[in-house]
C-alpha cells in the first residue's frame, strides 16, 4: 500500500489530519503580533559635545578627532560620520544591521569616557544617545497655544506629559522638540563699565552665590536630622536682587547691570504647527517594539492628556506613521481575500464542476491557515511581507489541489470507479507533488539565508511561503485525493457546463497537439529562438532602471529649505510662514508642521500631511510636483520636496546622498564637489542637489595683540574667557525651580552686539586692576570658512545630497555619479554613500546572486529526485524565458528593477519549473510504462498535462490581478511583484508548452523498457 492509499482508505484519518492543521494554524494566527515589516534593528549612536563659542575648526581638532578615533575602535560599526560646527561636535556611528543596540551603546560609552580628560576643560560632557529604527519618529504630537509661550508649553510637557508617554510599553523615548526654560542674564556692557565690572566677574559671582550644597545631617544617640542650606537661588527674582558688588557703601545688584528673565535656552530653534509656534513630542519606539501597539497605547493616552491640559493649550496628532501601516495591512488582507475568491472562480471555470471545485476550495484556505503555524514556530509576525507571501501562496498552493483533482477526474473519465481513480490518480501525482513542493522550498531557501537589509526583510517572506507550500503538499497528498474520490461525479454524469468545459479543453488540447507536432519538426529553429531570447536578458537587465523599492503613497511629503549662511531666526521664520501659506493651497492638503534651526542653523524642515486616502482625489506623486512648485516660488531659500523612505533602516535626510571623501583640504574638496555638482545638475537626473557644506560662511577673525596683552599683565586665557563670557551664551551652572533644574546663561544683550564694531566697547580688567577697552588689544579681519567640517570614516568629506527627477530611478542617478566621479576625481579622492542610496549600493546584485543560487539549488534538488543530470536542465529551460518576459515589461517602464521585482523573478523559478515537472515526469513515465518513443511520449505528455498547466498558470496569474489593480497604501510594491509574476508566468507558460518539448527531444534519455522490470510485481490498484 502506497502512502497516499492510507488516507483514501481511511477518510476519518485524513479529516483528522486536516482539522489538526486547521486548529493549530488558527490558534497560531491569533497569537502572532501585527507589524509593518519584520523586526530588525538599525541602530545609530550619536555623541554630541557642546563647546559654546568655539569655531568649527577648533571643535574638529580638539573634540571631534580624538573622540571619533576612539569610537572607531568599537565593534559593529558600519560607518562613522562627524560634523564639527560652531560650538558643537556631533559624531554618529551607524551600526551594522541587527547589531545589538545595548552592546553598541555600552562599548561607545566606554570609548568616549576614555577620552574625557583629553577634551578642553570648558567643553561640556559628551551626551551619548542611541536611536534604533527609523530616524523619523513613529508619531509627532503638537502642543500649541495662543496664550502660553513655547518655553511654558515645553516645561509643562517635560513635567507632566513626557513621563506619562515614556511610561507606555514600547515607547523608547518621548522626545520634546521645543524651547526649554533657562535663566537668561542679559548683560549691559555700558552699565558694567560704569560700575567697574567685567562679564567674567559677573559669571564668577553667579557661580559663587548659586551653589548647591550637600550639607549632610546631625546624629545624636537616638536621633538624626537631615540638614539643608539655601546656598542656591531658586527664583528669578532672587537672581535679580543678587548683590554682585559693593561700591562706596552702595550695593550693586544683578538687575542694575543686566536684564534677568526666565527665557529660552536657545533662540535659534523653533517649531511650528500650521504656522503657529508650538512644541512637539516625538514618539520613538524601543528596540523590537510593535509600531501598531505603541501607536494604539499613545492614542489611548491622549484623551486623558488633553483633559488635563492647562487652559488655552491645545493638542493635535500632527503625524502618525501607524495610519499608513494599518491601512497597508488592511489593503493586503483585502487583496488576500480577493485573490482567493478569484482563484476559486478560475478553478471552477476550468473544471466546470462545483463538485470538483470543492477540493481546492477546502485545500487553499486550509493550507494558508496551516502556514500560520510555521510562522509562529519560527517567531514571525503578520506583516506586509508575510501577508504578501500569503497572496502569492494562493496561486501556488491551489496548483497541488488542481493537479490532484484533475488527474483523479481524468481517471474517472477513463471509466474507473471514483475509489480506483482516487487511488491511481494519487499514486501518479505523489512524485510530481513532492517534487514541486521540494522545488518551491528550494527556490526560497536561499533568500532566507541572505544577509543585509534584503535578507532581514525577506527571510520571513521566503520561509512563510515555503512553509505554506509544504502544508499545501501535505494537504494535497492526504485530504485532496480522499475528497476527490468522494465529491467527483461518477463517469458518464457530467453537467451541461462541465460538458462545455470538457469540450473546450479537449478541442484546445487537440489544436495544441497538432501545433506542437508541427513545431517539433523544426526544433532547431525553436531552440535557436530560445537562445536568442535568453541572450536578450543581459541587455534588458542593463537597460532597466534600478532602485531599492518603489516609492509608496504614505500620505506625507517632507520638505527642506536652506537659507544663506548668515540667515537669522527671523529670516527663516518669515520664509517659513510663506512656505506654509503656499502649500496650504495644494489639493489634498490636510495640515503641516515645521521645525526651524534644528536640522541645521540656517534650515527649515517640515511635513506636508495629506488627507486620508479615501478623502482625496490626488496621489502623493501628483501632489509632490505641485508642492515643489510652490516652494520654488519662495525666494531666498533652496528647497526640496521628498517622500518618506519606503523601507525601514535607511536613515534620515534627503533620498540621494553621495559622499566624497579625501585626505586633502576642505578647499580642494569643495572645488572637486563644485565640478561634480555642476555636471550632475546638467545631466537632468536631479530635481535638486546641493553640497552638505558651503565655503561662503562669513566670519570675523579677532586678532589679539599678544605684546599689548603682555604689557597689560594679561594672558590669552584672560582675553579668551572674557570674550566667551560676553558672547558665547554658555551656561555656568543651574538653578532649581519647583523640583527641576534649569541653566543659568549670562550673555551680552543682543542690542549690544549687532556687529563686530560693538565688540570694541567691551572691557577687560588689566593686571593693574584697571578696565581696558577691548579695542586696545584686538583688531578684526574678514574671512570665510566652511559652514561646518564633516568627516566620513575619519576622512574629510562632503556630501552631495538631493532628490532625483521624477521618472529617474535611484540606480540610474548613482551610476551616473560614479561614472562622472571617475572623470572628475583627482588622486586621493573616493566616494561612498549614506541613507537610502547606501542601502541600494550595499544590496547591489545580492538578490541576483540569490536568483542564480536558487536556480542551482533547484537544479540539484531535481537532479536528486529524477536521478538525472539532464531532466532538471530540461525542466528549467523555460525559466530564463519567463524571466525575459517579465524583464520586457520592466524595460518598457511598467516597473523598475527593485527588491520586489527581483523576488518576483526568483518566484518564477519555482512556478515555471512546476509546469516543466508535470511534462517531463509524465513523458518519462509514458516511455517506461507504454514504451513510447521520446517524440510520442513528450507530445502525449504535453497534451495530457496541458489542462493542469493552463489551470495552475491561470490561477496564479488571476491571483495577481488584485495586486495589479491595487490602489491606496502599499499599492506600488504589490504592483511590482504582481506584474513580474503575472507577466513572467504568462510568457513562461507559453515557452514551457512549446519550447520545453523541443529540448526534451534533444536532451532527454531513452527510458524504454525500464518500467517493466521495475514494476513487474505490482498488482492492480483495486486489488490492494
Amino acid at each position: 500500500m502506497r502512502f497516499t492509499d492510507i488516507f483514501i482508505h481511511r477518510p476519518v484519518l485524513s479529516t483528522v489530519v486536516s482539522l489538526l492543521i486547521l486548529l493549530i494554524g488558527a490558534r497560531s494566527a491569533m497569537e502572532m503580533e501585527i507589524r509593518q515589516y519584520p523586526e530588525l534593528e538599525s541602530t545609530t549612536v550619536t555623541v554630541s559635545t557642546a563647546y559654546p563659542g568655539a569655531s568649527s575648526d577648533l571643535i574638529k581638532g580638539f573634540i571631534t578627532v580624538p573622540l571619533q578615533q576612539a569610537i572607531a575602535e568599537a565593534s559593529g560599526i558600519d560607518y562613522l560620520t562627524s560634523t564639527s560646527s560652531q560650538g558643537v561636535s556631533t559624531i554618529q556611528a551607524k551600526m551594522e544591521l541587527n547589531y545589538d543596540a545595548n552592546d553598541a551603546l555600552a562599548e561607545i560609552q566606554a570609548k568616549v569616557a576614555s577620552q574625557r580628560n583629553v577634551l578642553p576643560a570648558e567643553a561640556q560632557d559628551p551626551v551619548i544617545t542611541s536611536t534604533t529604527g527609523d530616524s523619523t519618529a513613529l508619531m509627532y504630537i503638537s502642543f500649541y497655544s495662543t496664550e502660553l509661550q513655547v518655553p511654558q508649553i515645553t516645561d509643562y510637557l517635560t513635567r507632566v506629559v513626557q513621563p506619562k508617554l515614556q511610561a507606555l510599553s514600547g515607547v523608547g523615548k518621548a522626545r520634546i522638540l521645543g524651547r526649554s526654560f533657562a535663566l537668561r542674564v542679559w548683560l549691559n556692557p555700558e552699565r558694567l563699565a560704569a560700575v567697574d565690572m567685567t562679564p567674567t566677574e559677573v559669571a564668577a559671582k553667579l557661580r559663587a552665590n548659586n551653589y548647591q550644597a550637600a550639607v549632610g545631617k546631625t546624629r545624636g544617640k537616638y536621633t538624626e536630622i537631615s540638614l539643608t542650606s539655601d546656598t542656591d537661588i531658586a527664583d528669578p527674582e532672587a537672581f535679580r536682587n543678587l548683590v554682585v558688588k559693593e561700591s562706596d557703601g552702595s550695593l550693586i545688584r544683578l538687575k542694575d547691570i543686566a536684564n534677568v528673565e526666565l527665557g529660552s535656552e536657545t533662540y535659534d530653534e523653533l517649531a511650528l504647527y500650521k504656522g503657529q509656534p508650538a512644541a512637539f513630542v516625538a514618539i520613538e519606539m524601543a528596540p523590537g517594539a510593535n509600531p501598531l501597539t505603541v501607536a494604539d497605547l499613545v492614542k489611548a493616552q491622549l484623551p486623558e492628556i488633553e483633559q488635563q491640559l492647562p487652559s488655552g493649550l491645545n493638542v493635535r496628532l500632527a503625524y502618525d506613521a501607524s495610519d499608513f501601516i494599518q491601512d497597508s495591512i488592511n489593503e493586503v488582507i483585502k487583496t488576500l481575500l480577493e485573490a482567493m475568491i478569484i482563484v476559486l472562480v478560475v478553478v471552477f471555470l476550468c473544471l466546470g464542476s462545483v463538485r470538483a471545485s470543492v477540493v481546492p476550495s477546502v485545500a487553499v484556505p486550509l493550507s494558508l491557515i496551516g502556514g500560520a503555524f510555521v510562522m509562529l514556530m519560527f517567531g514571525f509576525s503578520l506583516n506586509l511581507l508575510t501577508l504578501l507571501s500569503m497572496v502569492l501562496a494562493i496561486g501556488l498552493v491551489v496548483d497541488d489541489a488542481i493537479i490532484m483533482v484533475e488527474n483523479v477526474h481524468r481517471h474517472i473519465e477513463q471509466g474507473e470507479s471514483r475509489f480506483d481513480a482516487a487511488i491511481n490518480g494519487a499514486r501518479e501525482m505523489a512524485v510530481p507533488i513532492i517534487a514541486m513542493t521540494t522545488t518551491l522550498v528550494a527556490v526560497y531557501a536561499p533568500i532566507g539565508f541572505m544577509g543585509g537589509l534584503v535578507g532581514s526583510l525577506f527571510t520571513e517572506f521566503a520561509f512563510t511561503l515555503a512553509g505554506t507550500v509544504v502544508i499545501s503538499g501535505i494537504v494535497a497528498l492526504t485530504l485532496s485525493p480522499m475528497l476527490s474520490g468522494k465529491v467527483l461525479k461518477p463517469h458518464g454524469n457530467p453537467g451541461r457546463f462541465e460538458q462545455v468545459v470538457e469540450k473546450t479543453f479537449n478541442g484546445l488540447s487537440n489544436i495544441y497537439k497538432r501545433a506542437l507536432i508541427s513545431l517539433m519538426q523544426t526544433k532547431s529553429v525553436v531552440i535557436f529562438f530560445a537562445v536568442v531570447v535568453l541572450g536578450s536578458i543581459y541587455f534588458m537587465v542593463n537597460m532597466s532602471q534600478n532602485e531599492l523599492a518603489p516609492t509608496e503613497d504614505q500620505g506625507i511629503l517632507f520638505y527642506q529649505g536652506l537659507g544663506p549662511e548668515t540667515a537669522t531666526m527671523d529670516y527663516l521664520y518669515d520664509h517659513g510662514q510663506e512656505i506654509q501659506d503656499r502649500i496650504a493651497t495644494v489639493p489634498g492638503y490636510n495640515e503641516d508642521f515645521m521645525i526651524i534651526g534644528i536640522t541645521s542653523p540656517n534650515a527649515v524642515f517640515g511635513g506636508f500631511k495629506m488627507k486620508p486616502w479615501s478623502e482625496r482625489d490626488i496621489t502623493q506623486f501628483e501632489a509632490q510636483p505641485q508642492v515643489d512648485a510652490e516652494l520654488k516660488n519662495v525666494t531666498g531659500l533652496q528647497t526640496a520636496v521628498f517622500p518618506r523612505p519606503s523601507l525601514p533602516g535607511s536613515g534620515g535626510g534627503l533620498p540621494f546622498q553621495f559622499v566624497i571623501t579625501t585626505g586633502a583640504s576642505y578647499e580642494q574638496l569643495d572645488q572637486v564637489a563644485d565640478e561634480l555638482l555642476g555636471k550632475a545638475m546638467q545631466s537632468g537626473n536631479f530635481m535638486f542637489l546641493k553640497k552638505s557644506i558651503n565655503f561662503d560662511k562669513p566670519i570675523t577673525r579677532i586678532q589679539v595683540d599678544r605684546d599689548r596683552v603682555a604689557d597689560l599683565g594679561l594672558s590669552m586665557q584672560d582675553v579668551g574667557q572674557s570674550l566667551a563670557s560676553m558672547l558665547s551664551g554658555g551656561y555656568i551652572n543651574r538653578f532649581n525651580m519647583e523640583g527641576r533644574s534649569y541653566k543659568v546663561m549670562p550673555q551680552v544683550d543682543e542690542q549690544f552686539r549687532p556687529s563686530k564694531e560693538s565688540l570694541k566697547d567691551y572691557y577687560i580688567r588689566a593686571g593693574n586692576g584697571e578696565l581696558v577697552p577691548l579695542s586696545s588689544v584686538v583688531s578684526f579681519t574678514e574671512d570665510v570658512e566652511p559652514s561646518n567640517r564633516t568627516q566620513f570614516n575619519q576622512l574629510n568629506s562632503l556630501t552631495l545630497e538631493g532628490v532625483v527627477q521624477p521618472g529617474v530611478a535611484m540606480g540610474t542617478a548613482m551610476d551616473y555619479m560614479e561614472k562622472t566621479a571617475e572623470e572628475v576625481f583627482p588622486q586621493g579622492f573616493s566616494n561612498d554613500y549614506t541613507g537610502q542610496t547606501r542601502q541600494l549600493a550595499n544590496q547591489g546584485s545580492a538578490l541576483m546572486v540569490t536568483f542564480f543560487l536558487s536556480l542551482l539549488v533547484i537544479y540539484l534538488v531535481l537532479a536528486a529526485q529524477f536521478e538525472s543530470w539532464r531532466d532538471p536542465f530540461i525542466i528549467l529551460v523555460s525559466v530564463p524565458m519567463s524571466v525575459a518576459g517579465a524583464m520586457a515589461f520592466i524595460v518598457l517602464g511598467f516597473a523598475t528593477m527593485n527588491i520586489y521585482t527581483q523576488v518576483g523573478l526568483i518566484t518564477l523559478i519555482g512556478v515555471v519549473s512546476k509546469n516543466g515537472i508535470l511534462i517531463v515526469e509524465f513523458a518519462n513515465l509514458l516511455q517506461k510504462d507504454r514504451g513510447l518513443s521520446k517524440f510520442d511520449a513528450v507530445v502525449e505528455a504535453a497534451a495530457i498535462r496541458l489542462r493542469p498547466i493552463i489551470m495552475t498558470s491561470l490561477a496564479l496569474i488571476f491571483a495577481m490581478v488584485p495586486l495589479l489593480i491595487a490602489i491606496g497604501p502599499g499599492a506600488e510594491s504589490r504592483f511590482a511583484i504582481g506584474l513580474t509574476i503575472s507577466a513572467g508566468l504568462g510568457i513562461g507558460t507559453l515557452f514551457t508548452i512549446f519550447v520545453l518539448p523541443a529540448f526534451y527531444l534533444l536532451l532527454a534519455r531513452d527510458h524504454h523498457g525500464s518500467a517493466q522490470d521495475e514494476y513487474a510485481d505490482e498488482e492492480p490498484a483495486a486489488s490492494q
